[in-house]
């Protein structure tokens, strides 16, 4: 009985001591494993540290060369700024260059224009001087007796005779020297072609009194002009090209406070027409005055 109690013990023991056995093994097994699991685990923890750690390195080295990029992006965007500035301040001065350009140009063109009409009006000045000394030399024969003048006045060629030659006082009937001094003027004035002639009648101020024909000195120096006007064409110069006029005594020539003034203010003026269409400049006014 004891024997049999003894041995049921043994073999309890002996099992008992089997499954302790077999569990520390299982243990030791999962200690190793778990050991195992462990090393692995810190290997992969060494492994993402180092990982981690070069992550870190390279997005240290990327913001750095962010930064550097952002710096080079920044200092392009300065230079950029700087060349547009740049760009538009030549755009400007292109712009008021080529201002400058078409108006250095505008004003060539006034200027060259402004010379051609300088030329023109000094050919015509030139023409003009020619026939004033050519007029000289065919009335040479009458200026020297002191019949007649050639003057300028006014632009305008005039040949002036005192009317003391041609005229008794208040009167306008031609003495004989008068009316051979006009026939030997007109002789010469129907050669000069492509003119027109004026006779204007002029006085001094002496008031007209006691004079039943002409009331007064408007009246008497434009009868006056008349009987010249109808004495050349009497003596071959044709009526298209003369007129007549009367300033009496308000164009005088010099004082009448002397009897020389006064003698000089009594003549007849025979005024050599200029021809407006050969100065320069007259098709512009030609066109301004008629709209066109």
């Amino acid at each position: 009985m004891k024997s049999g109690i003894l041995g049921l013990l043994i073999l309890g023991l002996t099992i008992t001591g089997c499954v302790k056995k077999s569990m520390y093994e299982a243990q030791t097994l999962k200690l190793d494993d778990t050991q195992a699991e462990l090393a692995s685990a810190k290997d992969t923890l060494a492994d993402l540290t180092d990982q981690l750690t070069k992550e870190k390195t390279d997005s240290d080295e990327l913001r750095a060369e962010l930064d550097k990029t952002n710096a080079v992006l920044k200092s392009t965007e300065t230079a950029l700024d700087a060349a547009k500035n740049r760009i538009k301040a030549l755009e400007d001065e292109l712009t008021n260059t080529l201002k400058d350009k078409a108006k250095l140009k505008e004003s060539a063109t006034k200027l060259k224009k402004a010379l051609a009409e300088l030329e023109a009006r000094k050919a015509e000045a030139d023409k003009r001087v020619r026939e004033f000394q050519n007029l000289i030399k065919k009335f040479k024969k009458l200026i020297d007796a002191g019949k007649l003048k050639v003057a300028i006045k006014n632009g305008r060629m005039v040949l002036v005779l005192p009317t003391d030659i041609l005229f008794g006082s208040g009167s306008a009937k031609l003495s004989e020297d008068g009316e051979a001094a006009i026939s030997e003027v007109a002789g010469i004035l129907k050669t000069i072609r492509k003119k027109e002639f004026q006779v204007e009648g002029h006085t001094d101020n002496v008031p007209i009194n006691n004079n039943k024909k002409y009331k007064n000195n408007w009246a008497l120096a434009a009868s006056r002009a008349m009987v010249v006007v109808e004495t050349m064409i009497k003596a071959g110069v044709k009526g298209k090209v003369l007129s007549a006029a009367s300033y009496g005594e308000f164009r005088p020539v010099a004082s009448n406070k002397t009897q020389k003034g006064k003698a000089a203010n009594r003549r007849i003026d025979i005024v050599i027409v200029p021809d407006l269409s050969n100065l320069p400049g007259f098709a512009e006014l030609k066109k301004a005055i008629e709209g066109k």
